[in-house]
């Protein structure tokens, strides 16, 4: 809807135009972006109850319980040391590759699962919206919550491999946080995107697996990327510096050349961590916005 036609008088003598005489406003309307971020922030508590009673519930039916969100990943990485490391060779070319692996599969794994669950945040919940008002970017921003709480208990599991793999502790592990704010921020971003398009488009569910399928194998998570694409395949350079503005691939490479002393990635990723995370958050914010008012409707 346009700012016009949000302006735009109802017509004399129309049911708009009676209801609007009579002080009658829609049920569901759309505030000005100003407000609805301050409505958001009012229901931070909603928002994190939410997020924590669904990485409850996930798991309460299993022997295993929570133990399953580190588990999963760790099982992905074992197939895929034996299936790249092992088999393929990767591992001759990849100082410390378990280590390098891991780093990968944990941290695609949080974009991957933030992005597919805020895909399904909208029209996997049409009931609760119908029922109760309040801002629908509650529903993407919990699920991003829900999966960050689970990467913590995975980022603590990784620091022990990288440690048990003959990386030590030191004063560069300081800013781990910092890119986990930057991933986040465009994880936020990418689920409101996800979740609005989820929400009108019903083929997304079908198409997400194979998008996010591909995503990871350009996303260097189980080489690296220049060895890979200039030296082995004999490709330009420039096909290198897009796969590491590749987003995922830049949260990646930034963590990796954290923990990994022998890793060194160009020093553009970190400006391509910084760019990602405020573009994703201020367009995924307004874009899901615009929409607000038809959420759950029809």
């Amino acid at each position: 809807m346009s700012h016009v036609e949000e302006t735009a008088e109802p017509a004399p003598g129309s049911l708009a135009e009676l209801a609007r005489r009579h002080g009658l406003r829609p049920a569901i309307a759309r505030p000005r972006f100003p407000v609805y971020l301050r409505r958001l922030w009012e229901r931070r508590h909603f928002v994190l109850t939410y997020a924590t009673s669904r990485n409850v519930s996930r798991y309460s039916g299993s022997a295993l319980g929570q133990l399953w969100q580190v588990i999963t990943p760790l099982l992905n990485a074992a197939i895929y040391y034996v299936m790249f490391g092992l088999i393929l060779g990767g591992s001759d070319r990849v100082p410390n590759y378990p280590a390098f692996l891991l780093t990968g599969m944990f941290v695609f794994t949080y974009t991957q699962r933030t992005a597919t669950a805020g895909a399904k945040s909208i029209s996997g919940n049409l009931s609760l919206i119908r029922a109760l008002h309040f801002p629908r970017a509650s529903l993407p921003l919990a699920y991003t919550i829900q999966e960050l709480q689970q990467l913590a208990i995975s980022m603590g599991v990784l620091l022990l491999i990288v440690v048990l793999t003959g990386e030590l502790p030191n004063w560069f592990w300081l800013m781990i946080p910092v890119v986990l704010v930057l991933q986040t921020m465009f994880n936020i971003g990418a689920g409101l995107i996800l979740a609005r398009l989820g929400s009108q488009l019903r083929d997304l569910g079908q198409l997400l697996p194979f998008i996010m399928r591909t995503w990871l194998y350009a996303s260097g998570v189980f080489f690296a990327i220049h060895d890979k694409v200039v030296n082995s395949a004999g490709l330009p350079e420039w096909v290198a510096t897009v796969m590491y503005l590749n987003p995922a691939a830049s949260y990646i490479e930034w963590m990796r050349d954290i923990l990994i002393g022998s890793h060194s990635p160009p020093p553009m990723v970190w400006l391509a961590c910084l760019m990602w995370a405020v573009l994703a958050l201020v367009l995924g914010s307004w874009y899901f916005w615009r929409a607000e008012d038809r959420y759950g409707r029809g």
